[in-house]
């Protein structure tokens, strides 16, 4: 038993540090160091016609469209009011909280023709575009019992969680390191909605949803 304990601490020790590795980015954007980064990136990935159609899916209409699919999953088979919380929680919490980082932290974005006037840091389809996925995968996963099925979810989960980031630095809307804080923030939040899915909430009272 001591050892389940030990490998379930896992995500909650990544999520630390992916969210300590967000701050340094945060704090060193700036540096020669990372600027060249970001530049290597973009002459790699600029104009891939390819990569660049998966930032559709990563469009907040999109997301929040099929989120509400994921609310009436729920329902149909799981009746799980906790779920649903830890849906909002995680796919709407995060949105907020990539929002209001971007007005703290205020980095322009890459300097092109037609280029949007929000802010750059973190890359927005970055951070939902991996918590909407992710959130999707868990879900699925608590119907499905097939463990290659599921690992088949997880896979195209991340992929497409990695295709939408990289669609931002193929159309030069973001910086590199802005999807890879994006990316580091999105896991972060994720597991903390996780760990209150798993805790024993005293304000969720009976978590089935009565016929």
């Amino acid at each position: 038993m001591q050892r389940n304990k030990k490998i379930n601490k896992m995500p909650y020790v990544l999520a630390v540090c992916s969210f300590v590795v967000f701050c340094i980015l945060w704090g060193t954007y700036q540096t020669s160091f990372i600027q060249a980064f970001d530049s290597k990136a973009s002459d790699l990935l600029f104009g891939n016609k390819f990569i660049t159609m998966f930032h559709y899916i990563g469009e907040t209409k999109f997301i929040f469209a099929v989120t509400i699919v994921l609310w009436i999953f729920i329902l149909l088979r799981k009746k799980d009011l906790k779920l649903i919380v830890f849906v909002i929680f995680s796919v709407g919490g995060g949105y907020a909280l990539y929002h209001l980082l971007k007005r703290i932290i205020e980095r322009p974005r890459p300097d092109i023709v037609d280029q949007f006037s929000t802010y750059s840091f973190p890359s927005g389809h970055a951070v939902h575009g991996l918590l909407y996925l992710i959130t999707i995968a868990y879900v699925l996963n608590r119907v499905i019992t097939s463990k290659s099925a599921s690992l088949i979810i997880w896979i195209m989960a991340i992929l497409l969680a990695i295709l939408i980031g990289l669609s931002r630095i193929a159309e030069a809307r973001h910086f590199a390191s802005d999807v890879i804080a994006g990316w580091l923030l999105g896991y972060s939040w994720f597991i903390l909605s996780l760990w209150w899915l798993k805790s024993e909430n005293p304000y969720c009272g009976n978590n089935k949803i009565k016929n």
